[in-house]
């Protein structure tokens, strides 16, 4: 469908707004607003454009990511991929605050990078330096 010109938002469960809070912020994310609505939501915005929904009734007693971590694989969205310029400074910063390098950093055959981290639900985030574009 052409008329679809970018991804809006990411819509993440969470078993805790303030968690998710401080984790996010650390990464430049901005609160906007929440709870609201009848989920409740609530939403954070990087200045990049990046906008992760909130949606605040996660169960509590699951300590597993479904989509990761057990040994049936589950249907459904498994990360998502946050662009970086420079993968390197991007893996110093995260370490400086203490966040856990899950995987990586892994560099395709073409050349482009990547790490992983987890949040505090377990969801799991790549930072992505595409391939040098050749020229």
């Amino acid at each position: 469908m052409k008329e679809i010109t970018r991804i809006n938002h990411v819509g993440l469960r969470v078993t805790s707004l303030d968690l998710s809070r401080e984790f996010y912020a650390k990464l430049g994310f901005e609160f906007i607003v929440g709870p609201i609505g009848p989920e409740p939501v609530a939403v954070m915005e990087h200045p990049s454009g990046v906008n992760i929904n909130f949606i605040l009734n996660a169960s509590d007693t699951i300590t597993k990511n479904v989509l990761m971590d057990v040994p049936d694989k589950h249907t459904g969205f498994t990360h998502v991929a946050l662009e970086v310029g420079d993968l390197t400074a991007a893996q110093s910063f995260l370490e400086s605050q203490n966040f856990i390098i899950t995987e990586g950093p892994i560099v395709t055959p073409e050349g482009a990078s990547f790490i992983f981290i987890r949040d505090p639900d377990d969801n799991v985030i790549e930072f992505h330096q595409p391939a040098p574009v050749a020229g």
